[in-house]
């Protein structure tokens, strides 16, 4: 069986919500976020003495970790691939939301699967590339994989595949 996206591909395979919330986000760190962070920063030199002003590192890290993060988004927005998540999905793929049980289990545990980007609301995500998310990639309603977890050999079926 062909899948469209490869779990082991260097594009970012994301949903078009997630792309766009990506999208905005950098905007917002690029825009508002550099221009607070800035008068933080020139707020904070006022105080006086750099080498023991808490208030001037604090602001310093803070831009640190913004950039980090701008760099981050622009890096999964340069190769990103949107794949449809208002298809009907008949096997497991980026952007379907995938019920499994463990063997021995009565409990079905729901995930969204796809990158941390995805991540919505009440759910939890699964990563393509973790060993369960390996296991699952391609696979339909009904079938059974075994994974190895840190403890040993994992099954689990699946349940449940739905945008």
């Amino acid at each position: 069986m062909n899948f469209p996206y490869s779990v082991n591909s260097v594009v970012h395979s994301l949903t078009k919500d997630a792309f766009e919330r990506l999208n905005n986000e950098l905007e917002d760190l690029t825009t508002r976020g550099r221009i607070e962070i800035a008068k933080v920063i020139e707020a904070a030199r006022a105080l006086g003495d750099l080498k023991e002003n808490g208030d001037y590192h604090a602001a310093k890290d803070t831009q640190g970790k913004m950039e980090a993060r701008v760099r981050q988004i622009q890096e999964l927005l340069k190769d990103a691939v949107i794949v449809d998540s208002d298809q009907r999905f008949e096997f497991v793929s980026i952007g379907c939301i995938v019920g499994i049980r463990y063997a021995g289990d009565d409990e079905v545990e729901t995930y969204v699967y796809g990158s941390i980007e995805e991540k919505r609301e009440g759910l939890h995500v699964l990563s393509p590339s973790s060993p369960l998310g390996l296991a699952l990639s391609g696979k339909e309603i009904g079938d059974e994989v075994s994974y190895q977890a840190p403890g040993g050999e994992l099954k689990v079926v699946v349940v449940e595949i739905r945008s």
